[in-house]
Formats: C-alpha cells, sequence, structure tokens
C-alpha cells in the first residue's frame, strides 16, 4: 500500500500540530494523530450547504465558519446568485493557505471565487460583532454541539452562542450546524432562543448506502422568524469567561 506523505505542517494556538498529509489522490488533515477531515468523505459537508439554503428565497449573504478543505463553500457558492457575499472566518492562515495551494483543486479552488472574502480569527466574534447581517450562517466547527474535542468551543454551541448566531441573522434567515451526532440538548437550547429548530440525518459520503449502513453525520436547522413572527428568546446568559483550546475552528477527530 502506498505510504502517506507529509505535505505541511501547521500548529494551533494551544501548540496542536496539523498535518495535511496525502496518499495518491487522497487528502487528510490530521490533529494529535486523528484524522480531522479528509477528501474522501464530504458529503455532510456539502449537505451543510444544500440545508442551510434550502428555505432562504434570496440569500446575499452568508458567513461559514470554519474552511475544511473547501468543500462546504465550493457548494455554497454553487448555490448562491453571482450577487452574493460569503464570509469565511477561519482561526488558522495555514489552513487557507493550503486551500490556495496543494488542496486548491479538490473543491474547485473556491477562495478565487470574487464573492468570497477570509476572516482569520474566532468566529464567535466575528458573529457577535454582526447584528442582523447574514441569510445564513453555517458553523462547521470541532464535532459539533457535543462530544467537543476541544472544551473552550463549548463557547460556540452554548447558550450565549446560540443568542449570538440568532441576532446576526437577518428575519426568516438560517442557522446550519454541522456534527457528529445527534444532541437534543442542543436542539431544546435553539428552540429557547426564539428559533424554529430540526435536525437532518445525512450520509458521510454524500449518499446513502445500500440498507441504510456507513457513517452518518447530523446537521441542525435553525429558523429566525420572519417578520412578525412571534417566537421570542429567554434572555440569554453573558457571554465570556470561555477557555481556548485551538479555539472554535479547530475540528476534533470524526468518525468516518
Amino acid at each position: 500500500m502506498q505510504p502517506w506523505e507529509t505535505v505541511e505542517r501547521a500548529h494551533a494556538p494551544d501548540g496542536t500540530e496539523l498535518v495535511l498529509a496525502r496518499r495518491g489522490g487522497e487528502w487528510v488533515v490530521r490533529a494529535a494523530g486523528h484524522v480531522l477531515m479528509s477528501s474522501r468523505a464530504h458529503g455532510s459537508e456539502e449537505a451543510l450547504a444544500a440545508l442551510a439554503l434550502e428555505r432562504c428565497a434570496r440569500p446575499r449573504a452568508v458567513l461559514l465558519g470554519g474552511l475544511g478543505l473547501g468543500f462546504t463553500l465550493r457548494a455554497l457558492l454553487d448555490r448562491l446568485p453571482p450577487d452574493a457575499k460569503v464570509v469565511v472566518a477561519e482561526l488558522l492562515p495555514e489552513l487557507a493557505a493550503w486551500n490556495r495551494g496543494p488542496v486548491a483543486d479538490l473543491a474547485g479552488r473556491p477562495l478565487e471565487d470574487p464573492r468570497v472574502r477570509v476572516q482569520h480569527g474566532d468566529v464567535l466574534a466575528r458573529i457577535s460583532e454582526a447584528r442582523g447581517a447574514y441569510d445564513a450562517i453555517l458553523l462547521d466547527v470541532d464535532n459539533g454541539p457535543s462530544a467537543l474535542a476541544h472544551a473552550g468551543n463549548h463557547r460556540l454551541y452554548g447558550d450565549a452562542g446560540v443568542h449570538a448566531c440568532r441576532a446576526a441573522l437577518r428575519q426568516g434567515g438560517t442557522l446550519a450546524v454541522w456534527s457528529a451526532g445527534p444532541d437534543e440538548r442542543y436542539l431544546s437550547r435553539l428552540e429557547r432562543a426564539g428559533l424554529e429548530a430540526r435536525s437532518v440525518t445525512v450520509p458521510a459520503r454524500g449518499r446513502a448506502t445500500q440498507g441504510g449502513g456507513g457513517v452518518r453525520h447530523v446537521v441542525f436547522l435553525a429558523t429566525a422568524p420572519a417578520q412578525g413572527g412571534a417566537r421570542r428568546p429567554v434572555t440569554p446568559p453573558r457571554a465570556g469567561g470561555a477557555g481556548r483550546g485551538p479555539g472554535p475552528h479547530a475540528r476534533g477527530a470524526r468518525g468516518r
């Protein structure tokens, strides 16, 4: 069997080493020896984009938290109109550099699209700065709301983070969240924030296998009330005080 070749290395803010490696036409990003993302299994990332835009009649402004290998961004761009804008919040500049370099062709060079602007830094900080700015917010961070690999990412998925997302959405806007598995507590958290929430199970590789087997992931979908909507949020707790691991853009190991 062909061995893995290390192509690039980077370090998260907490010192965790990330490795970009390839074997033939397959690419992976590993952290501390665990596979975080793979070019062979990106169906659920593409489903995240499709589901996020499903109920957006005329999406013009989208925030994507977490660049990955570019597959979610590509799926967004393929569905958005020419005058749309996509802000990609990515903690690691090196990951963006890899998407412009060795893995650029995996998803058709999405960072070269003029509709895209990359902002390096904490995604929750970007969300908290916005008020009614986005038609859709997509989060692909860590393992999703539960089974976090980095405890600091709870800030994004806790009550304060959910309320920040709601405030950043336009009326009728959608929050879409990738998760390694189901989480009823997170669904309840979304509903307490005044969002209409549901979850959808999707195959990791983009197509269901015969008999329904194979690894499956979950996409949480939460819609802000349209103008005149009656849902009202519970008062959120104060944000802050959460420690940072690699930060809200470092994804933990996934089951594939």
